[in-house]
């Protein structure tokens, strides 16, 4: 038996691409209300009886921190959003959240940050009591927050056992010089250490940036669309404040190619990395689709770097993109994990050769067409649940600013054109634009003893 659900992505997934762009890609109603204070209530009615999923988006990210030393605090307040308020102390929110069914969590990019909930619908009035009072009434003291910038300094030291953060941060700090993109979401290490002293500046950065102007609120699910309004209106509308306006600093055009290498002292694979500046992704222009599309065309299972590197020379565990969506201008990447460092000359030829291929106007128009058609089937394919559904759609939102983000970029992307892929190869993915990361696996020198050799 097929359920409704799966019948109407069945027929989605049938339609070709030319009949579907008349309507919409995801076949969920957005239903919006902004409320007077300026917060932005999304509710999508979604078959999955008795649960729902609800999604706070704060439009604030490491992208925000402007003042120098005072980085990380993004992803460290997503923590301290967790310490409770006068009506429910640390530990009574989460003791009845868990009590009516529910699980949550968080997450902070470089652009927004999420809080996600999902559970019982029956438990549906409480829980919109529950977060709205933790956004208008979050308090902690001094020594709650000394305490949990120690955790955060803990995760640091956790997450730079592997590569990865060690990666993600030289490619950041050689790419950009003013921008800040130039450090990572956890931050500088520097200014980590000293968050425990920065216990005012973080209560002033929560009346900057949690302030229902900037925030969305997504619940998807079952529910009663009238009496969540009601509530809605009734816990949220107390909540006052306007977001505050920074300048983010603009990186200026690079001028000339750039290098970072690191030597890594603990077993790992060799990392080959390319990234080029690139522009934002926006509902105004083509540019985040068509990279959405390039990242897939160019390293993709079907690419020919795949099929060369992976599957035929097998000179590398993996071939693939670190590419996301950003509210400005970020990074655009080719990502290669080596089997041997020795093989590092042949896989940056290879990536070299596509590129200028790419560039020159060679282009498969027909696996530009796969490749659009796998990133839409893909993406309904994974609008499974409540969950999967608000997750999509309120990231979206939040990088894009608008509810419909998602909508509109994936309807982009069935628009992106051969030769648009060809254009931006040839004005984005050039030598003097791009960033070249080596990382080797180099084991430490042995200690002598006793200063003897």
């Amino acid at each position: 038996m097929i359920r409704p659900r799966a019948a109407l992505l069945a027929c989605l997934l049938a339609l070709p691409a030319s009949a579907q762009k008349a309507k919409p890609l995801v076949p969920y109603p957005l239903k919006k209300h902004v409320l007077k204070n300026g917060l932005t209530l999304v509710r999508v009615p979604f078959h999955s009886p008795g649960l729902v999923a609800y999604y706070t988006v704060v439009r604030v990210g490491s992208r925000n921190e402007v003042e120098e030393g005072h980085t990380g605090f993004a992803h460290f307040f997503e923590h301290m959003m967790f310490k409770g308020t006068p009506s429910w102390p640390e530990g009574g929110r989460e003791a009845l959240l868990g009590k009516l069914g529910f699980d949550e969590n968080a997450f902070t990019s470089d652009d927004v940050t999420v809080y996600h909930v999902s559970g019982p619908s029956s438990g549906l009035e409480k829980l919109v009591e529950l977060e709205a009072d933790r956004f208008r009434n979050l308090q902690y003291g001094e020594a709650t927050f000394q305490t949990e910038a120690k955790a955060v300094l803990g995760e640091y030291h956790k997450n730079a056992a592997s590569p990865f953060l060690k990666i993600e941060e030289e490619l950041s700090s050689t790419a950009f010089t003013r921008h800040t993109y130039r450090h990572t979401t956890l931050g500088f290490y520097e200014d980590i250490k000293k968050m425990p002293g920065y216990y005012e500046y973080s209560k002033e950065f929560f009346r900057r940036w949690y302030t229902p102007d900037n925030t969305l609120v997504f619940v998807v699910g079952d529910f009663d669309d009238q009496k969540l309004l009601e509530w809605a209106e009734k816990h949220y509308g107390g909540w006052t404040g306007k977001a505050a306006k920074v300048d983010i600093p603009k990186e200026p055009p690079q001028t000339a190619g750039r290098s970072v290498h690191i030597d890594w002292n603990t077993p790992t694979l060799p990392r080959h990395i390319y990234a080029w500046h690139a522009p934002a992704t926006s509902p105004s222009t083509p540019d985040g689709a068509i990279q959405n599309v390039l990242a897939s065309y160019l390293s993709g299972p079907t690419s020919p770097l795949h099929k060369d590197l992976v599957l035929t020379r097998h000179l590398c565990e993996s071939v693939g993109s670190s590419f996301s969506d950003h509210r400005d201008p970020s990074l655009f990447t080719l990502t290669a994990t080596l089997k041997e460092e020795k093989h590092r000359p042949e896989v940056a030829a290879a990536f070299d050769a596509q590129v200028k291929a790419l560039a020159s106007g060679k282009v498969d128009s027909k696996r530009v067409q796969d490749t659009k058609d796998h990133l839409r089937y893909a993406l309904l394919m994974g609008l499974e649940t409540p969950d999967q559904v608000a997750l999509q759609l309120g990231y979206h939102a939040g990088v894009l600013g608008t509810p419909d983000g998602l909508e509109l970029l994936y309807q982009a992307i069935s628009r992106v054109r051969p030769e648009q892929l060809v254009q931006f190869a040839r004005k984005h993915l050039a030598e003097k634009n791009r960033t070249v990361l080596a990382l080797t696996h180099k084991p430490p020198q042995p200690q002598s003893e006793g200063g003897r050799p």
